[in-house]
């Protein structure tokens, strides 16, 4: 039986082929020519070579690529995969085949390789996985323990996790269960929408891939095969968000340079050697870079590896990455197969059993009434301060235990919610999205026993902003005197005032000018709501961000203003600014800043605002602001969004700096288990990578408005796609 390759009205691939190898090439093939760009961007940063490219811009990544040794990790756990699961290496080196043999044909019809001179090159058994690691290396947020690090020597060590909240480094998702007995047809639903920095093309891609032995619709990451965060088999559906949970640490290593050039770093055990190497960095139309990397037995040297002294002092220190598929070889590719031939989620749950980075909590409902809420992936059992901060390499304490941690799971009843809150995953991690999002969802799905996959997008689609109660209780307070004073705890007026701030005889005596009293009365008849078109939600925006600014700049954290001494790659975790925004909600009752200047910064806040020019409608300045690797020069063309970082319809901006969203839903979906034909998927963009095509971005007017595409299972509803059938190479390279 040859490859059969149909599409949907949106473009989706629905593959059919004789086996499981089969039609993994022609998942492989099929992406290749739909993402052919996408594929050739990702492999260049898998290997740490996109500055060959796209130019200068690029070498901090290629330089962190390279030396947290992510191809070479890569490399590895594809042998020991290819030693220990060799059905399933074998499926993962199909998938490769077919990516080689469809890149040619997506490359002609990809008009950034013209642009860039670059030729496809040729994907390695192994690159999956170092595609897999590259997407997911930062996911853990090892950086903010670079934060910590400031936080604790510049501000103090009581201050280390005063900025603990999910912030801009971060990527998250909203998803939940419903089971039978609170929905319309009596079968579960599974729902959500992972929230990652958006990317065009877009992240995920929606696919069905069929044989004999499983028929499965899903979101694939393109580049990686199978369907590893979401699918629905017909019998059994899954879906995972980011566990938050804590498993990268960071190692201070003292290292020294022998004199034969090799290099030792100071162990528990004492000096020992380390292994060092050059590698040669290209760059678009600048000279090539050569930089040396450098692994101690904690793990690779990302930080300081170049920063040698002279030769007066022949120590120096620098800063290692330890992460588990380094340390164990295993990255978890052997569950992607048993998701696939799942039936029950009794299936689901012991694939999952070996599942490695990154960690997730994962929710899957069956037909048969089943239902599941787990944690999967590796922690590995250590000291707390592992952590928080960086650790000495030398001391015995932050060694990893042999064991990884127990991983937690939960009974469904009802319905279960996972949102990056602290929760399920509490005891794997240190910092959590606040409860906003998860308490939202869970009050949604318990005003209904009648759910279905189109009321869904009701909570897909909330905008309301509960983050925001805290500041407004500050705007309100503006409205109290001079002196930041109010209501009592049991309501008596301390000045005398009414709540709107006036004097017994009418007169306003909260020190705001007539133009800030108005700002602040609009926004205390606010409804909460950060739609597009509201203009009150444009309002609250501007004073928050004037707050933010104002806070930045108190005297209290001047010492965080100064630059941190890490790579430019991780300053998004390390700026002042944005770790104000996402901890605006501390930051306004807790932490260095007196609360009399709070109350001060907040009044100066409406009163910046009220002198401006009246804020637009949210959506004119929330605009989507996806990563491009070539960057479109029409930026006018991106949308208005609604929504916010902690509303359910999560999009999320850098409050104070920019109103740009560059992190929102890369896919949406529900998947019934009454009828896989009324399950509903969505994405950003479209099913094609390519500039031009039809299904470019045909599904991008359906995903600003909420709505859901069809999920079309029965083959007599498909067009067939004419291509020639490509077995024979398939069948020569096994």
């Amino acid at each position: 039986m040859s490859i059969e390759v149909y599409r949907d009205a949106w473009g989706v691939p629905h593959l059919r082929a004789a086996d499981p190898e089969e039609l993994a090439f022609a998942q492989g093939r099929v992406t290749a020519r739909d993402r052919a760009w996408q594929l050739e961007v990702e492999r260049h940063r898998a290997r740490g070579g996109t500055a060959a490219f796209l130019g200068a811009a690029e070498l901090g990544w290629d330089t962190f690529a390279r030396r947290a040794r992510l191809a070479d990790t890569a490399r590895r756990c594809y042998e020991r995969l290819e030693r220990s699961d060799p059905p399933t290496a074998a499926w993962v080196r199909a998938y490769v085949d077919g990516v080689n043999d469809g890149m040619a044909d997506g490359a002609r019809r990809a008009p950034e390789f013209t642009e860039t001179g670059l030729t496809p090159g040729r994907w390695e058994p192994w690159t999956p996985l170092a595609v897999w690691l590259s997407t997911h290396i930062l996911f853990a947020g090892f950086p903010t323990k670079l934060w910590r690090e400031q936080v604790a020597t510049r501000l103090g060590e009581e201050w280390t996790e005063l900025f603990a909240t999910d912030g801009p480094g971060t990527a998250g998702s909203n998803g939940w269960v419903v089971s039978g007995e609170r929905t319309a047809s009596g079968a579960a639903l599974v729902a959500g929408d992972p929230h990652r920095f958006i990317e065009a093309p877009g992240v995920y891609q929606q696919i069905r891939l069929a044989c004999p032995a499983y028929d499965v619709v899903g979101i694939a990451v393109p580049g990686i095969p199978g369907l590893a965060h979401f699918g629905h088999t017909g019998s059994v559906a899954w879906a995972i968000t980011n566990a938050m949970a804590d498993y990268q640490d960071l190692y201070r290593e003292r290292l020294r340079r022998l004199p034969g050039g090799g290099v030792e770093a100071l162990g528990p055990e004492g000096w020992r050697p380390a292994a060092t190497h050059t590698e040669t960095i290209e760059v678009a139309g600048g000279e090539p870079v050569v930089i040396e990397v450098v692994e101690t037995e904690r793990g690779p040297v990302i930080i300081g590896a170049d920063d040698e002294p002279g030769s007066g002092s022949p120590e120096w220190e620098a800063v290692a990455l330890r992460y588990p598929p380094r340390v164990t070889g295993e990255l978890g590719f052997g569950v992607l197969p048993g998701l696939l031939r799942a039936r029950t989620v009794a299936d689901v749950d012991a694939a999952l059993d070996g599942w490695v980075e990154p960690v997730n909590v994962v929710q899957a409902a069956d037909t048969r009434g089943g239902l599941l809420h787990r944690v999967a992936g590796h922690v590995p059992v250590r000291h707390r301060a592992n952590s928080l901060r960086l650790v000495p390499a030398w001391e015995p304490a932050h060694a990893w235990e042999p064991e990884p941690a127990p991983l937690p799971r939960a009974e469904v009843r009802g319905h279960a919610v996972m949102a990056n809150a602290r929760g399920l995953a509490a005891p794997l991690g240190v910092e959590f999205a606040p409860p906003h999002r998860a308490a939202r969802i869970d009050e949604l799905l318990g005003a209904s026993a009648d759910w279905t996959p189109e009321t869904t997008a009701a909570v897909h689609t909330d905008t309301d902003n509960p983050s925001a109660a805290r500041l407004l209780a500050k705007v309100e307070r503006a409205g109290g005197g001079l002196d930041g004073g109010g209501f009592s705890g049991d309501g008596v007026d301390r000045d005398g005032l009414d709540g709107d701030g006036l004097g017994r005889g009418g007169l306003d005596l909260s020190g705001l000018s007539p133009a800030a009293s108005a700002v602040r009365e609009r926004l205390l008849a606010w409804d909460r709501r950060m739609a597009a078109e509201s203009t009150d939600a444009g309002l609250y925006a501007a004073v928050r961000g004037a707050v933010v600014r104002r806070l930045a700049g108190h005297e209290a954290f001047a010492a965080l203003r100064e630059p941190a001494p890490y790579p430019e790659l991780f300053r998004p975790w390390l700026a002042l600014g944005p770790r104000v925004a996402f901890a605006l909600e501390t930051l306004l009752t807790a932490g260095p800043v007196p609360a009399a200047d709070v109350d001060r910064i907040v009044r100066e806040a409406l009163e910046e605002v009220g002198a401006g020019e009246p804020p637009a409608a949210w959506g004119v300045t929330h605009r989507l602001a996806p990563w491009q690797a070539l960057p479109d020069p029409d930026d006018a063309q991106w949308p208005g969004l609604a929504g916010d970082h902690d509303c359910v319809l999560s999009t999320s901006s850098v409050p104070g700096w920019t109103d740009r969203s560059a992190r929102a839903s890369a896919a949406r979906y529900v998947w019934d288990l009454a009828d896989r034909e009324r399950s509903r998927w969505i994405v950003p963009f479209g099913a094609s990578g390519v500039p031009g095509d039809p299904h470019h971005r045909d599904q991008l007017p359906l995903w600003l408005r909420g709505e859901l595409a069809p999920v079309t299972t029965d083959w007599n509803l498909l067009t067939e796609e004419r291509t020639e059938k490509h077995t024979e190479k398939h069948e020569e390279s096994r």
